[in-house]
Parts: structure tokens; C-alpha cells; sequence
């Protein structure tokens, strides 16, 4: 497809294995690097690059795209040291890799844990993030009690990952009422998100809860007024937990806007694809008039 006098190539993405100091890294990449500045999607816990490709079609129409499988996940590489999952060393492997690309700068899209990730990218290597886009994410816990909680919380689910094995794993993330509005999507779409799950390592999520988890995460309310760039905030109707902490983290943001995508719970790319990649291209378009 040509927009823009740009031919995009989508249908058949490139993967490569990338290594950035002691890790190596996978990564998908669609479009033609060099013409428009790319957008870098980052996928939540449990997930993976590939969440991204069936999204590839519409997202391709504007921009190039690299999707990343983040440490621990995927066919990333699973370090043995849980404190190399920390988010300054997973962020500093990202302005590497983005550099060994040959990308200057990058629009971010980060879903939940990669939201999370997204948001400290922007926040340390502002030099390198163009805009934001956040989905169903957060600054981290405000309060030490609240992160000690949640580390505590973290800690106990990396050690049922590390004895259970994988598949028991799944199964029971699966059960959590968070992916409740899950239920309805096509048997087809839950079994490949399923599979795709099952290819991680239980070492690989259990570092990654240990090193880069909610508990153990900086907290970055106090810091979000420093951000100049756009930052959308993109939350499904459906989850109340995450529409709310949108609307707390709104008016701290200089340059902040939130939509909420009608009929979707927690995973609003997946659950309702199409109202998504729409939102997420009006905003890209958007911050393409910004230098």
C-alpha cells in the first residue's frame, strides 16, 4: 500500500534477534525505517511482540513500526540477575537497540507493563520519545506502603511461576477477573493469546515481576509534570481501575489527553482492535505536526 508517496510493507514483517550488551533482544519491524519516524510498541506482562502483528495493517498506514519482546518475554533473552529486569537497564537497552537501528527518535506506545516502561523511557531519555502513548497504564504506587505491599504480592507470584511451571501459571492468569470482558472475543483470538503466553519462560516472568513489577517500580506520579511531549492515555470503558487512574494523571501532564474506547475491559487493543488502531492513528497524525 502507498500513502503518502511512501510504500509500507506490513503484510510480511521482519524479524530480527539484536544484541544489546549482554542480552539479545527480538524484534519485529514493518515499513520503510527512514521515511516517517517510527512507532515502538511495547507489550504488557505475559506478552509479546506478536500481540502487535495482527495490528500491523492499520498501523503500517502511517508510520513504520518496531515491536520489541521485552526482557524475560518471548525470544528475549531471560537473564539469570533479577535486578537486570530493573526498568534503567530496560530502558537503557531500548535507546541502545533504537540506536543500533539507526532511529533517532520514536513515537512510544506501551500497553500496561510496557506502559509503565513507556512512561520511564520518555521520562530519562527524553531526547528519543517524540510522544506517548499509554494504554491501560500507569506512574506505579504512589506510597511505600503500597509498593512493599505489592512487591510482597509480586515476589509470591514469581515463586508460584517458578513451581508451578507455565502452563499452571497461565491457567490461573487467566482466571483473574481483570480479562473478564475477555470472555466474549472469538475463541480463535483467546487461543492465540493463550499460545503465545505459554511460549514464555517461567524464569523469564518471574525476574520480570521481581525486577520491572509494580512493587518495585519507581514511583513516577511526581515526575509526570515534567513532560512537555503529547501523552495520550488511551483506557477501555469497561476498566474502572485504570479509567480512574487516567483521570488522577491527566491534569498533571502539560500536554495530556485520555480517551476511553466504548466496550473494552483492560486490553482495549485486542478486545476492541478497530476502535484502537483508529484512536491510535488520529493521535499519531496529530503529534506529526509537532517538530
Amino acid at each position: 500500500m502507498v500513502r503518502d508517496g511512501v510504500k509500507m510493507s506490513f503484510s510480511d514483517p521482519v524479524t530480527r534477534q539484536i544484541d544489546v550488551g549482554d542480552v539479545s533482544y527480538f524484534v519485529r519491524m514493518s515499513g520503510r525505517f527512514g521515511a516517517k519516524r517510527p512507532l515502538l510498541l511495547l507489550h504488557g506482562f505475559t506478552g509479546g511482540s506478536e500481540n502487535w502483528e495482527p495490528l500491523f495493517p492499520d498501523l503500517a498506514l502511517t508510520r513504520p513500526l518496531i515491536a520489541v519482546d521485552l526482557l524475560g518475554h518471548g525470544r528475549t533473552s531471560v537473564p539469570s540477575a533479577p535486578e537486570r529486569y530493573g526498568m534503567m537497564y530496560a530502558a537503557a537497552d531500548l535507546a541502545q537497540l533504537l540506536g543500533m537501528l539507526g532511529v533517532a527518535q520514536v513515537d512510544v506506545l506501551g500497553y500496561s507493563m510496557g506502559g509503565r516502561l513507556s512512561l520511564y523511557f520518555a521520562l530519562n531519555f527524553p531526547q528519543v520519545v517524540h510522544s506517548l502513548i499509554l494504554e491501560s497504564s500507569s506512574p506505579g504506587l504512589a506510597t511505600a506502603p503500597e509498593r512493599t505491599e505489592r512487591q510482597v504480592r509480586d515476589n509470591k507470584l514469581a515463586e508460584r511461576i517458578e513451581r508451578d511451571g507455565i502452563e499452571l501459571f497461565v491457567d490461573f492468569w487467566e482466571s483473574l477477573g481483570l480479562w473478564d470482558s475477555q470472555k466474549g472475543l472469538d475463541d480463535g483470538v483467546r487461543l492465540r493469546l493463550r499460545r503465545q503466553r505459554l511460549r514464555n519462560r517461567p524464569l523469564g516472568l518471574a525476574h520480570s515481576l521481581r525486577g520491572m513489577g509494580t512493587g518495585v517500580q519507581p514511583n513516577l506520579w511526581p515526575r509526570l509534570t515534567e513532560l512537555s511531549i503529547p501523552v495520550a492515555l488511551l483506557t477501555g470503558e469497561l476498566d474502572r481501575k485504570f479509567v480512574g487512574i487516567a483521570q488522577k494523571m491527566l491534569p498533571l501532564l502539560p500536554n495530556g489527553s485520555h480517551r476511553v474506547i466504548q466496550g473494552a475491559g483492560h486490553t482495549v487493543h485486542l478486545e476492541r482492535p478497530t476502535a484502537w488502531a483508529t484512536a491510535v492513528n488520529q493521535l499519531l497524525t496529530a503529534v506529526d505536526t509537532i517538530p
